[in-house]
């Protein structure tokens, strides 16, 4: 279970690489068609859907490498099942505003399909596209936080440190 689980967050997280990629060769076609003089429509739209794309299919993979932001003051402060208890209740609330995020998600992918929702630029886009990878993003955030929900409570969890957070400036 633990290889498919990390397997996906690997593969989430390649995927979001990979449109990072997209971004950055739809920034460059703007920038090289300004300066050539032509003009290639909805250069703009689509390097926004895909760093909409690469952020939200990067938000597991970065939860899992412990690279979220986190503001530890008071659970460093808590001791024995006190901790354990605050740490329980952080990533229980955080899991449930994960799901309904994701639920969010699915259903606006879903209405924008059943409505024919397309986006007002020139190249009118049916939204549901785009709105497919935020939402399938979503879902496997909810799947990390599960998954580190279950860890936790059976006392495995090993919240890996960020090495940006040990540096000190």
């Amino acid at each position: 279970m633990r290889k498919l689980l990390d397997g996906i967050y690997n593969s989430a997280a390649a995927l979001a690489a990979l449109f990072m990629v997209g971004l950055l060769a739809m920034v460059l076609l703007s920038v090289v068609s300004r300066q050539l003089n032509f003009h290639v429509p909805g250069t703009d739209a689509y390097a926004g859907y895909l760093m909409a794309a690469s952020g939200f299919l990067a938000l597991a993979h970065t939860l899992k490498r412990g690279e979220h932001i986190r503001v530890t003051l008071v659970i460093n402060a808590l001791q024995g099942p006190w901790k354990k208890a605050m740490e329980l209740w952080a990533l229980g609330v955080a899991t449930l505003l994960a799901l309904l995020f994701a639920a969010y998600s699915c259903k606006l992918a879903w209405q924008s399909r059943a409505f024919n929702d397309i986006s007002t630029g020139s190249d009118a886009t049916p939204l549901w596209l785009p709105q497919l990878a935020m939402a399938f993003g979503a879902v496997i955030l909810v799947i990390a936080f599960i998954d580190e929900l279950v860890l936790e409570i059976q006392g495995r969890r090993v919240a890996p440190l960020s090495g940006e957070a040990l540096r000190n400036e």
